[in-house]
């Protein structure tokens, strides 16, 4: 009895989240704090992290507008906004990010001449966040 009990309680911590499967599929995302499964018939999936995180990516060679090969390095702040999303409709969210990312980056720094590229910081952040988020406003609404 007191294993079912046990089985039955899931505590999820504050800005963590844990999808349900029953029997397979997809039932539900808990929320922090006390949650009540059915044991046996439900399965928990690991702990998502809900905090911003901060991901280092290796430097990305990009071609300016004048030709010119340039180095870059990118650190990326993001969040996960929807665990489902997250869990189900894309393998390894953290690669995708890292692709999306240089493909803006390559995008952006294109249009521009390695002077400009070089000044240009804030205008590339920019550009690149903007199209990054409909970017990914794409991916989570295809799933």
């Amino acid at each position: 009895m007191f294993v079912f009990v046990a089985k039955t309680v899931r505590i999820v911590p504050q800005a963590r989240a844990r999808n349900i499967e029953r029997f397979g599929r997809y039932r539900k995302t808990l929320q922090p704090g006390m949650n009540f499964i059915i044991p046996f018939v439900d399965r928990v999936k690991p702990l998502i992290d809900l905090r911003e995180q901060v991901v280092s990516f290796t430097g990305q060679p990009v071609i300016t507008e004048d030709n010119l090969v340039v180095l870059i390095d990118t650190v990326l702040f993001f969040q996960v906004t929807d665990p489902r999303a997250a869990d189900y409709e894309i393998v390894n969210y953290i690669q995708a990010i890292e692709q999306i990312t240089a493909t803006m980056l390559r995008s952006v720094i294109g249009g521009m001449d390695l002077e400009e590229t070089l000044t240009s910081r804030d205008k590339i952040n920019t550009h690149a966040a903007r199209r990054a988020r409909r970017r990914v406003g794409q991916v989570g609404a295809s799933g």
